[in-house]
């Protein structure tokens, strides 16, 4: 507005960097927004793998587990008739 005021070449500048500053401005709010939309996004996927990968852990400690010891009996046995 100052440059419609006063017809100097300073004035010109003035506004023409308000101008550009408002202009940045709209950039960086946009920017964010789709940063804030992409994080959105991935957030949702990785709760969605949150509990694949809770699985997939408890799974992987299932098989770290030693196997169960059989209650064989060691020797000779032996079977009556009746």
């Amino acid at each position: 507005m100052v440059a419609s005021v006063l017809s100097s070449s300073r004035a010109i500048e003035g506004s023409v960097y308000v101008v550009r500053a408002f202009v940045k401005l709209r950039e960086m709010l946009g920017t964010h927004e789709e940063l804030a939309r992409k994080l959105a996004e991935l957030q949702r996927r990785i709760e969605a793998h949150d509990e694949e990968i809770t699985d997939l852990f408890e799974a992987i400690r299932q098989l770290m587990e030693p196997p169960e010891k059989s209650k064989k009996r060691i020797g000779f046995s032996v079977e009556t008739k009746r």
